[in-house]
């Protein structure tokens, strides 16, 4: 998802980041304006702002709720049917005995946020023009901005409440399944039922296509089913890898042969052991204590800057160490906490592994591998 988005700036400090797909809210806009004036396009556009400016409300909500609950955003990718609030695991605080309200919570301050804009905007609308029909036809409409951003809100809210994970409302689902089953289960349960709305959705876009009238909005409904779909497929797959990684032990997938550096080694030294090793990260080790860790672009850097030193002057001795019998989930949270690419793997206070960046999806994959294999065997 965020390959396939752009920032645009931060709010609460919490990047913002607008999916390509509102290029297609844009086209579609353009389209219906095409052969009118420039002030109807003006609307036009206007009308896109306000959906816009709904969508980060929205995704805003879930953001401050889920801060307030303990797990901190790290940024929000807006889509024109919501948007997508990614959650720092790697410093939230323990999950509470109760997560399942903290996750309904998080899920249902999108859906409150665009019905309290939906109604505050509808009571200024009547007060201070009474005359006006918030019920007059179009509902949403170019022609019409003040009615829209009540019904835009409207629409939003309600449509993310539809119990289709990954909307809001299947998110709801899924927390009361985690009350009688675990995550991997609910998400799948979860997804099932988002599949049936999701194919129901482009069905009926399909039929609505055929139309002679209203092409446009099947289209539309089609593309809003197509998205649910392989968002729910994304949102699975990333439920079970999770549960893997809770599974997997350090001892499974750390190097145990690798090359250390000394303190007292020159960068041009550090520099030469570097290139006849595949490793791209280093223990800095002192008479068997490890004393930190220096990278090969950290070598590279420093040698640019000052010219030959010591490790010792370039290495960083901020760094997190794991035992060997914590698992690859761990692992990943101290390298996101602290921005880290190398875990030493202690036993004993000895240092007996590394778990880097580089060689961990390696691992996992030989490793699914590998068991695969013991399946098939045992199986036969």
């Amino acid at each position: 998802m965020r390959s396939w988005s752009i920032p645009v700036g931060r709010l609460f400090g919490i990047e913002i980041r607008i999916h390509l797909t509102f290029l297609f809210l844009l086209v579609f806009v353009w389209s219906t304006v095409a052969t009118q004036d420039a002030t109807a396009a003006l609307r036009a556009f206007g009308l896109v702002g306000i959906i816009f400016g709904s969508v980060i409300l929205h995704e805003l909500g879930h953001a401050l709720v889920a801060r307030g609950s303990g797990v901190p955003a790290k940024g929000i990718i807006l889509l024109p049917i919501g948007g997508i609030t990614i959650l720092d695991e790697a410093h939230a605080l323990p999950d509470p005995i109760d997560a399942w309200k903290r996750d309904i919570r998080i899920a249902i301050a999108g859906p409150v946020v665009n019905l309290a804009i939906a109604g505050i905007s509808a009571l200024i609308l009547l007060s201070i023009a009474p005359g006006v029909s918030l019920t007059a036809k179009p509902l949403l409409h170019w022609s019409a901005l003040l009615r829209s951003l009540v019904w835009a809100n409207v629409y939003l809210g309600l449509f993310n409440l539809l119990p289709a994970y990954p909307m809001d409302g299947g998110r709801v689902l899924r927390a009361l399944f985690t009350r009688r089953m675990d995550l991997v289960q609910a998400t799948q349960r979860a997804v099932r039922i988002g599949n049936v709305f999701s194919i129901l959705m482009i069905m009926v876009g399909m039929l609505i296509s055929m139309g002679a009238g209203a092409r446009w909005n099947g289209y539309w409904l089609m593309m809003v089913g197509f998205f649910l779909f392989t968002g729910a497929q994304l949102e699975e797959r990333s439920a079970m890898f999770q549960s893997v990684l809770q599974r997997v032990r350090l001892e499974e997938v750390m190097l145990t042969d690798f090359a250390t550096l000394s303190p007292a080694d020159t960068l041009e030294d550090a520099l030469e052991k570097a290139v006849h090793t595949l490793q791209d990260d280093f223990p800095v080790v002192r008479g068997g204590d490890m004393v930190g860790v220096i990278s090969k672009q950290k070598i590279l850097d420093a040698l640019r800057a000052e010219g030959n030193g010591y490790v010792q002057a370039a290495m960083n001795r901020i760094f997190d160490v794991a035992s060997k019998q914590e698992s690859l989930a761990s692992a990943f949270r101290k390298l996101a906490s602290r921005n880290l690419s190398i875990i030493p793997v202690v036993d004993e206070q000895h240092l007996v592994g590394i778990v880097t960046l580089q060689n961990l999806m390696h691992s996992m994959a030989l490793l699914a591998e590998s068991r695969k294999l013991r399946r098939e065997a045992l199986d036969s």
